[in-house]
């Protein structure tokens, strides 16, 4: 099993909408990709409560049943979408992938 974490900062305006706004359409794009890319066995998105410079404001977790499963995730159309869109709207990235 593959596990794949991302955590964004977001503009504070994007897309014109506010932040809250295009946290609450990252979430649900996300979790719209469950069922349509095949090994994607989990999504759960969250939402930063506490403010602090090192802190991001929305997080992804997610696994896959394999590391196959999880490239082909990345190139899937459904989400390379959801890519174009999050790009818009946020000004840092970091991930994690890791087996279990």
């Amino acid at each position: 099993m593959v596990k794949h974490i991302v955590m964004w900062k977001l503009h504070e305006t994007a897309n014109g909408n506010p932040k809250s706004v295009n946290a609450e359409l990252i979430k649900e794009k996300l979790e719209s990709l469950k069922g349509k890319i095949p090994g994607l066995l989990k999504v759960e998105v969250g939402f930063n409560y506490k403010t602090s410079a090192q802190a991001a404001d929305i997080v992804l977790y997610s696994e896959f049943d394999s590391r196959e499963s999880e490239e082909r995730y990345q190139i899937h159309p459904e989400h390379v979408k959801f890519v174009e869109f999050i790009s818009s709207c946020r000004y840092e990235r970091r991930v994690i992938d890791y087996e279990v």
